[in-house]
């Protein structure tokens, strides 16, 4: 059975604390009969093995021991929550589910058949030889959403070699590969997973603060919503030991005020997509941009300056799009990067480089030198179509109001005259009460392109 090593391991801590969900706990011992539990859900209901399960969900004592369920019984997963920028129609149409569980967020469950007859070609491998499936769906805040079919089994390998034992908060979502990661590796280890059902700093730093909470695996732009906040100030923190971030490139501004303000609170840059999974990584320092990735399973390399990522726990394909592998089976990661010796360094996803006039821009790059200037909060670069010129540069920034916003603007612009090539000084610059950011806590340059 694909999960025996995980049922051991709950079986062994079958009395301490897995899952905390709206402040009361549920131990190993719980979740080992919730999973017998959905066994006889999936029995009643006709789901048989290999069936195609869609999941609205989020984090929860029932979600967590269902998906173990499903795993057990070699059926395809299909996770969904609102951070999808697409239908329930349109989801259901692409995975081609045939049964869709709610749990919604007083835990309650409705199960619901769909009637959907499988054909897609990629579904056969998994379905013939009975092993169980992952289905991602990407936001598609930046385009077509793409869902990619996994192997289960290949992701759970690495979950076999046990590692340190963490109280962790799942920040990252039920549908997001980050957040998956997260729980299978708390698990694995016999800790605890913290949920949360409101992510607002207040609400997770609460959380830590109560639960004492050890790991937070987040994004950059939510630990600059902590910091632009200050709700940390308002919070005992000293039981988080590690908070690990990825999604997007951090600012490096964002990154040393961290630092300074919790110097004991280390932080990991990790990385990892929907189509290969979660690389190990190591940061060179807490306040270092640059890390080592790869681990069991993995190989990288860069061609042309971009990432590349050959994996045993890759992704079979994208069942509504042709296959981003080559023919050697690498995946183009679409992140350029410079290399040091065994450490990379992401400078951004090639779709979001700015060609202006031939020249390339990189949004982080222009970001990182807008936030040095002490009244700035947050900052987003983007480009706009410009006939003559291809693109050019624009920004959107929040400010502190220690200054107007003419005052802003006339400064920032000076500032990155002086710092800045020609072509990479922004020629819009809009000032914003806040930016916003997608439901995967990710900046989201394609819609304030469209402004």
């Amino acid at each position: 059975m694909p999960i025996d090593f995980l049922i051991s391991i709950f079986k062994k801590n079958k009395n301490q604390d897995a899952i905390v969900w709206c402040g009361r706990s549920y131990k190993y011992e719980w979740l080992l009969n919730e999973i017998r539990v959905w066994d006889n859900i999936l029995e009643k209901n006709a789901i048989s093995p290999s069936s195609i399960v869609l999941v609205r969900a989020d984090f929860s004592p029932k979600s967590t021991a269902l998906l173990f369920s499903l795993i057990k019984h070699h059926c395809i997963f299909v996770p969904v929550t609102n951070s999808i920028n697409i239908s329930t129609t349109e989801i259901i149409k692409i995975s081609q589910a045939q049964f869709q569980i709610t749990i919604d967020e007083s835990d309650d469950i409705k199960v619901t058949a769909l009637n959907n007859i499988p054909k897609n070609k990629l579904y056969a491998r998994l379905r013939s030889n009975k092993i169980p499936g992952l289905v991602l769906f990407s936001s598609g805040s930046t385009g077509k959403s793409k869902a990619s079919l996994h192997d289960i089994t290949t992701i759970l390998e690495k979950f076999k070699i046990s590692r340190h034992r963490y109280r962790a908060i799942t920040f990252l979502l039920y549908d997001h590969i980050g957040g998956i990661n997260t729980l299978f590796y708390i698990l694995s280890n016999g800790g605890t997973i913290v949920t949360v059902q409101d992510r607002t700093p207040s609400s997770v730093l609460k959380t830590i603060e109560k639960h004492e909470v050890e790991l937070l695996p987040t994004s950059p732009t939510f630990i600059n919503l902590i910091l632009i906040s200050e709700e940390y100030k308002n919070f005992d923190l000293t039981s988080l030991k590690i908070i690990t971030y990825g999604t997007e490139p951090m600012l490096k501004s964002t990154l040393e005020r961290f630092n300074k303000i919790f110097p004991q609170i280390k932080l990991l840059q990790t990385y990892g997509l929907s189509e290969v999974g979660i690389l190990r990584s190591k940061s060179k320092s807490s306040n270092s941009l640059w890390m080592k990735i790869g681990g069991e399973g993995f190989t990288t390399r860069v061609v042309n300056n971009m990432l590349e990522i050959k994996a045993k726990s890759a992704m079979l394909g994208y069942l509504n799009a042709s296959s981003p592998f080559t023919k050697d089976g690498w995946f183009k990661t679409g992140d350029q990067v410079l290399t040091d010796g065994d450490y990379f360094k992401i400078l951004g996803r090639n779709s979001e480089i700015i060609n202006v006039g031939g020249e390339k821009v990189y949004p982080q790059v222009v970001e990182n030198i807008i936030c040095q200037l002490d009244f700035i909060e947050d900052v987003e670069v983007y480009k706009k179509t410009n006939p003559i010129i291809g693109n050019i540069v624009c920004a959107k920034v929040s400010t502190n109001k220690s200054l107007n916003d003419n005052d802003a603007v006339i400064k920032i612009k000076k500032y990155c005259t002086q710092l800045l090539k020609r072509h990479e000084v922004p020629m819009r610059i809009n000032i914003a009460k806040k930016l916003e950011y997608s439901k995967r806590f990710k900046k989201n340059r394609s819609r304030s392109l469209n402004e």
